[in-house]
């Protein structure tokens, strides 16, 4: 219920000047004479009483015997003093100016922490100089072209300022001088982030994106402290920067969860300083703050996610298959073979593995190819399908040192899970690496990998895989100019059926091709090259003999023409030595096929012989344990079934498919979403009795016209006088509620009669107040709420704040 004002003497006084409340069609109420009694206050020294608190009191300004009417009554007091008479006091021009230096500094830390949320998209090596840099520079920049005159320059010149300061900045720190790059490079770094690894090499193309923007944040918080009164408000640009730096870190590594505690805290500091009160309480406000930050950081991991968040990466379409080098690798085992000697690198590992170099896919009938879609990426590579959820296998680490290998296909163990000392791009469903210029002699670099741990029984079991992927390893296309009359493919697919004939699984059917090939052909490095069809069927029936590159091929073709999906792997022995130091050589070069099996992804199998002799001539050592097991495996598997295979005339039972346990689909019940319901409303309650009042008190502040803001003043001060015991529906005067006030609250006084003047004025004088007396107002205003809160206690305070009667504006 609104406070009348107090009315004057029953005789009423006609202005001189209209009231402009006429042109609604009511009559403007009486002017109010001044109060002898309202004047100001002075001790017995004659000093204010208003200087305790180091502010001077706003005075009242007496009536001017000049404008008097003919009965000899003032009807209207003078103006106040011009502005630019009253000076300030100095010490709360001090502590504006020290919550001003705290406030930005609060921005400045708000901006440079929701910019360490990038950490699971770079390295914080990379990422954290960005941060900081970005942070601090627009803000210390707004404060100086702001602050030595203390008033702001109009908007549209500061973002001409801080676009210049920000081209400056970045090309002189990520781009050491050259200005030309950054246009493109900030265009481009969306989809260049998107389509990269994580986490993103810290080249400057990429880093110019979280660069641009931290900068936005840490500007746009500055101009929110210089140019409002707002107390959150400043915080909201690093919180959106925030939510950016989640969204383009889904599936990187590490947690946001300490960053997100950190800006719960210092948005609450940030409350804090902007809000009204003296400096001293800044410590205190900060302690809470660490606290709110401190239970945000125990609170984050019991709160409700989803399951599955949204990545922008799946949306983005990935550079198109190319092929990386202009000769295949599988077109250089040939040429390899026939100079074995030839150093190709060195590596000291912690256990010796088969070397991949390339994985080939496709083929034509002619030429196997690589449908991989390579993408940029920094030091982790993502695992692999077939290890989620798995348990992790044997660590690999390598150190590799090129010297004379050739092309762009860089070895490392499968499967690779970090990389160091060397850019690469990297296929991320097969793990192939491959650098983005020609490998030279001396190179080195690091690699960690995961070797896998397979299961005997759960290899026999295996089913060849079905979903696209599988499907298109598959494939089997005539080459060009072939007729039904000199058609390849069905006898390859003839010869495969007779070898597996009688395997119950597919695991069996793929272990009985590669013992088939072992005992069929021999190994001879002086056999005829290529793996076209027309090479394989020579091979297969009439030299058979040949290299790993034929019998690779050949079982690729022939498990491809019974449904299993397979692909050619081209790559290195371990090589000769050992205490973990391995020299490998060209003739070291081997070619294996894998296939891919549900549930177990690319599993490799091993065709090729041994050469004759070739333990004793060559020195090479074994591959590991774990390739070892998988051999013995398969040769297992092989001859369980061996007595059903081509020729016996039995034929076994269809393959029956294990069964797979499929969980009971639950429907969620009517009481959890009742529950999440019920939970929700406190939640939306918090926030309301929290950012309602704000807002109405920022729409008080901004009132049309200057009446409008000094009505609201007044509404604000008894709002807050309801705090001390002020009844919310009495309808008492200004002057009453004035009184009330000084009663109860020690020190108001001084500011409760002024304001309670200028309210007088505002709605009975002729003249409209000023802008000055609007600002006058609402500094009385501001020193009631501190004294009022101060008297209040902190306990009160909150519980009126998160009364219902908060909701709606209290009169």
């Amino acid at each position: 219920m609104t406070t009348p004002p107090e009315r004057p003497d029953p005789e009423p006084l006609q202005p001189e000047h209209p009231d402009p409340a006429q042109g609604n069609g009511t009559a403007a109420p009486p002017t109010v004479p001044p109060d002898p009694a309202d004047a100001p206050l002075t001790d017995q020294n004659g000093s204010d009483p208003a200087q305790e608190n180091g502010t001077a009191a706003a005075p009242t300004v007496p009536p001017d015997p000049a404008a008097t009417d003919q009965n000899g009554k003032n009807p209207q007091p003078a103006a106040a003093p011009p502005a630019e008479k009253r000076r300030p006091a100095p010490r709360r021009e001090r502590v504006s100016t020290v919550r001003l230096a705290f406030a930005l500094s609060g921005v400045a830390a708000l901006a440079a922490v929701a910019g360490l949320g990038f950490h699971r998209v770079f390295v914080l090596g990379d990422i954290g100089p960005v941060a900081v840099v970005a942070a601090v520079a627009p803000v210390v920049l707004s404060a100086l072209v702001s602050w030595p005159r203390r008033r702001t320059l109009p908007l549209w010149l500061s973002i001409v300022s801080t676009v210049a300061g920000w081209a400056l900045v970045v090309g002189l720190t990520l781009f050491h001088g050259d200005f030309g790059v950054i246009g493109g490079s900030l265009r481009n770094s969306w989809k260049a982030t998107l389509t990269t690894l994580t986490p993103a090499p810290g080249r400057p193309e990429l880093l110019v994106l979280p660069h641009v923007l931290i900068w936005f944040a840490g500007v746009a918080g500055a101009e929110a402290v210089l140019r409002s009164r707002t107390k959150a408000l400043p915080a909201l640009p690093a919180v959106a920067v925030f939510g950016v730096a989640l969204l383009l870190g889904v599936g990187g590594p590490g947690s946001n969860l300490p960053v997100a505690a950190g800006l719960v805290g210092l948005t609450a500091m940030l409350v804090v300083v902007r809000g009204a009160g003296r400096v001293g309480r800044v410590p205190a406000g900060m302690a809470m703050a660490s606290a709110v930050a401190l239970v945000a950081v125990y609170a984050g991991p019991v709160l409700p996610v989803a399951g599955t968040p949204y990545d922008p990466r799946t949306s983005v379409e990935a550079p198109p298959p190319q092929q990386r080098d202009s000769i295949s690798p599988l077109d250089r085992v040939s040429a390899w073979l026939q100079t074995p000697d030839q150093q190709m690198f060195t590596v000291h590992t912690t256990a010796p593995e088969n070397w991949r170099l390339a994985v080939l896919d496709r083929f034509d009938g002619t030429n196997w190819t690589s449908g991989a879609k390579y993408v940029p990426a920094g030091n982790r590579i993502p695992e692999a399908e077939y290890a989620k959820g798995r348990a992790a296998g044997s660590r690999v680490d390598q150190r590799f040192t090129i010297q004379n290998l050739p092309g762009v296909w860089v070895p490392a163990a499968d499967r690779p899970r970090t990389i160091t000392g060397l850019g690469v791009t990297v296929d991320p469903v097969n793990g192939v690496l491959t650098s983005a210029r020609q490998l030279r002699p001396g190179q080195a670099y690091s690699v960690v990998s995961t070797a896998r741990d397979y299961d005997a029984d759960e290899l026999a079991a295996a089913e060849p895989a079905r979903d696209a992927e599988a499907q298109a390893a598959t494939a089997l296309p005539e080459s060009p100019g072939t007729t039904a009359s000199n058609a390849q493919v069905p006898a390859f697919q003839k010869l495969a059926e007779q070898v597996t004939r009688g395997q119950s699984t597919g695991f069996q059917q793929a272990a009985a091709l590669a013992d088939y090939l072992r005992t069929a052909a021999k190994y001879d490095v002086a056999g005829l090259s290529g793996h076209n069809y027309a090479d394989l069927s020579y091979f297969l029936n009439r030299t058979k003999r040949g290299t790993s590159e034929q019998f690779a091929t050949a079982y690729a073709v022939l498990a491809r023409s019974v449904g299993l999906p397979t692909r050619v792997v081209v790559g290195f022995r371990p090589g000769v030595g050992g205490n973990g130091m391995f020299q490998v050589r060209s003739g070291d070069v081997l070619v294996w096929p894998e296939v891919d099996f549900a549930g177990l992804g690319w599993v490799p199998f091993y065709p090729t012989p041994e050469q004759e002799g070739r333990s004793q001539q060559s020195g090479s050592v074994p591959a590991g344990d774990t390739q070892q097991k998988l051999e013995a495996a398969q040769k297992n598997a092989a001859s369980k079934n061996k007595g059903n295979g081509a020729g016996s005339g039995a034929k076994p039972p269809p393959p029956q498919p294990p069964a797979v346990k499929t969980p009971p689909h639950h429907p969620t019940p009517w009481w959890v979403y009742a529950l999440a319901a019920a939970g929700l409303i406190p939640v939306v309650y918090l926030v309301a009795v929290l950012i309602l009042p704000v807002l109405r008190r920022r729409r008080r502040r901004t009132g049309a016209t200057p009446a409008d803001r000094i009505a609201g003043a007044w509404e604000q001060t008894v709002e807050t006088l309801h705090a001390v015991g002020l009844p919310t529906a009495t309808a008492l005067t200004a002057h009453e509620v004035a009184g009330f006030g000084a009663r109860t609250v020690g020190g108001t006084e001084p500011y409760l009669r002024p304001l309670a003047d200028l309210v007088n004025r505002a709605e009975y004088a002729g003249a409209p107040p000023d802008l000055f007396a609007a600002e006058v107002a609402w500094r009385h205003t501001d020193q009631i709420g501190s004294l009022v809160a101060g008297a209040a206690g902190p306990m009160r305070r909150i519980g009126r704040r998160l009364h219902p009667r908060g909701l709606r504006a209290q009169r």
